[in-house]
């Protein structure tokens, strides 16, 4: 377990950072999004769900960044679709969020950023839940219904990550997705992705009738042993309000904050 006092956590803050932005740009891409990576980099246009249609990264000047908010305001306008800036501390100008309040995209909260060492991880087992690996689509199937059930926008956004998930391949070796089942029931969902050096955990899911029984946790350790196994020293994530206290018991700490700015055409 880390603590405060023997993390770098600049460079950590990075590799949250750059795991999520990895994550979305794939995501992004594969859904028929338009991509950009240079001085800025996104993927818009590729998702009917605002977070995913995103801006990831800016190293932008004083003068660049206004014309480059605005391009990605015209590229969601004429897709008719809904789109996220997700600001970390590595991006440029350091008064972007001004600038995108003043084009018109509105803040829309704040996910902390957190990471958690590998080197211990403490299994807290429920003995009724086992947790399997994706293989194939009737079991993604499964996996989008749970998700669906109770996660960010439903169905809806449950769908779409699905069909990404699948054309990207489920034994894609960058990618692990996750059930838990009890009684033979799915009762939650994880993904762990592996990029910038460190396993990122994301899409874990409790269905609505199994809450508050410890799957959440059986997930995540799951997740993070996966990524122990496959040699990662780090786990990062980006947390709910709600899922904070969870991952917090579990050894992670926050390194850094990302805030969402989102438009939304008229």
């Amino acid at each position: 377990m880390i603590t405060p006092a023997d993390i770098d956590e600049p460079a950590l803050a990075r590799a949250v950072e750059q795991n999520a932005a990895d994550l979305l740009l794939r995501m992004g891409t594969a859904g028929g999004g338009h991509r950009r990576e240079d001085a800025v980099a996104w993927s818009l246009g590729g998702s009917p769900v605002d977070y995913h249609n995103a801006v990831v990264a800016a190293h932008l000047t004083a003068d660049g960044a206004d014309s480059a908010i605005a391009e990605s305001r015209d590229l969601l306008d004429r897709a008719g679709l809904p789109g996220t800036w997700h600001v970390g501390p590595s991006m440029r100008p350091l008064d972007l969020p001004a600038r995108l309040g003043a084009a018109g995209f509105s803040p829309d909260g704040e996910e902390p950023g957190m990471v958690a060492s590998l080197d211990q991880v403490v299994e807290h087992p429920v003995s009724d839940v086992n947790v399997e690996v994706v293989h194939d689509a009737r079991a993604l199937s499964e996996w989008v219904e749970a998700l669906g059930s109770g996660f960010g926008e439903g169905p809806r956004e449950a769908e779409w990550v699905g069909t990404v998930f699948d054309r990207l391949g489920l034994d894609h070796p960058d990618f692990r997705h996750l059930l838990a089942r009890r009684e033979g029931s799915v009762v939650g969902t994880a993904t762990v992705f592996f990029s910038s050096g460190v396993a990122g955990l994301y899409f874990i899911s409790t269905v609505p009738e199994a809450r508050r029984q410890g799957i959440g946790a059986v997930l995540t350790q799951a997740a993070m042993l996966i990524a122990r196994d496959r040699g990662a020293q780090h786990a990062v994530l980006t947390s709910s309000a709600a899922g904070r206290r969870l991952y917090e018991s579990l050894g992670f700490l926050q390194v850094c904050t990302i805030r969402l700015f989102t438009w939304r055409p008229s």
